[in-house]
């Protein structure tokens, strides 16, 4: 999977606070509609997997996935991360661009 810059991207979708890391808060933000996409690491637990690809399907999120935990953490400046939300639509979209939606809700 070519990176086609969107770990620069995040990064400036998390200089302008519109990034949140977490699952239980990454649920929040989908359960309330806040959640314009979801990413979500490719070596995060199947449990993990499995309730935020349902959850995003149920809400219609879209869900992107990157090849690992250290780099998703790399992109926003941050030790690794399994899941991260971004909460605007501007974000969002270059990103999905950027990745490609693994699953649409």
């Amino acid at each position: 999977m070519s990176s086609n810059g969107w770990p620069q991207y995040l990064g400036l979708a998390q200089r302008a606070g519109k990034v949140s890391s977490g699952e239980e808060t990454v649920l929040r933000l989908i359960r309330q509609n806040k959640a314009e996409a979801v990413l979500l690491s490719a070596d995060a637990s199947e449990r993990t997997k499995k309730t935020i690809r349902n959850k995003c399907n149920y809400y219609h999120v879209p869900l992107l996935t990157v090849p690992d935990r250290v780099v998703l953490g790399q992109a926003i400046g941050q030790p690794s991360r399994v899941i991260i939300a971004v909460t605007d639509s501007g974000f969002a979209g270059q990103l999905i661009e950027r990745i490609g939606p693994s699953t649409r809700g």
